[in-house]
């Protein structure tokens, strides 16, 4: 149901349920599945596409031409999962040369004024909390929440499962299954609530809990820790993945906490 006081571009391709409120600026090249609600003064512009049952709050702006000066007018996309809410003011830039798109995930809550850039790919059931933003490339996993006025520096990847606290500057990979915060950033426990809250059981908490002692803990370095991880615990998806994305950081981990009181 388009109002009268909307804009949509004859090339848009857009389901027949699909509800868009006055005032809304939507460009060609562009397709909304089935279900979506597009709220008032949103501009859609070229390259986005959009799933099923969205809903995409006043003043956001999907796939805005990437802010990247190497940009140079290349075809390409953001793309929105279906059952996905978008908040107020959001911004969600589409892909370069890089990688061609920007994925947003199924089933995502992104808060008011969030920001993602170019060529970053989110995962599904991800919440990022009021003027969280993303810079250029970044990868983020499944069920990751970043808290409010959280800012992550391009390149960077964020595992599975993954809780950053508020206000945090993200300049290092955070590894899966993991609790972020802090000055620098570094590892302040698992994600034990979240885990908890999406059915992880207790003994698959703990075996967690122990691969990251190994790796924050005990002194060693990532290559060590690594190898002890290896030959100690027994082979798992989650001791697996977590092997997989400290040796497949190419801007490193996060560290553990070290304490500067007194120095």
């Amino acid at each position: 149901m388009n109002q009268p006081l909307a804009y949509v571009h004859p090339g848009a391709k857009i389901a027949k349920n699909v509800v868009i409120e006055p005032f809304t600026t939507i460009h060609n090249n562009v397709v909304i599945g089935e279900g979506t609600w597009i709220g008032s003064s949103v501009t859609i512009m070229e390259g986005a596409r959009i799933g099923k049952n969205c809903n995409i709050f006043p003043g956001a702006v999907i796939s805005g031409i990437p802010q990247d000066l190497k940009f140079d007018d290349e075809v390409t996309t953001a793309e929105i999962g279906d059952n996905t809410t978008i908040r107020e003011f959001v911004t969600i830039n589409r892909g370069t040369v890089d990688r061609m798109k920007t994925v947003i995930g199924s089933n995502c809550l992104l808060m008011a004024y969030s920001h993602v850039a170019h060529d970053c790919i989110i995962g599904d059931h991800c919440i990022f909390s009021n003027n969280t933003t993303l810079a250029g490339h970044i990868t983020v996993g499944d069920y990751v929440i970043l808290a409010g006025m959280t800012a992550v520096h391009q390149f960077c990847q964020i595992g599975n499962h993954a809780f950053v606290t508020g206000g945090s500057l993200v300049r290092k990979d955070v590894p899966p299954y993991v609790k972020a915060g802090r000055e620098p950033l570094s590892y302040v426990g698992i994600n034990s609530i979240g885990l908890r809250r999406r059915g992880f059981s207790s003994e698959k908490i703990q075996e967690i809990q122990k691969i990251y002692r190994i790796l924050y803990q005990q002194n060693y370095n990532n290559s060590q820790a690594s190898e002890i991880i290896e030959a100690e615990m027994e082979a798992t998806p989650e001791r697996d993945e977590i092997l997989q994305f400290i040796r497949n950081s190419q801007r490193g981990i996060m560290k553990g906490y070290i304490s500067t009181i007194g120095n």
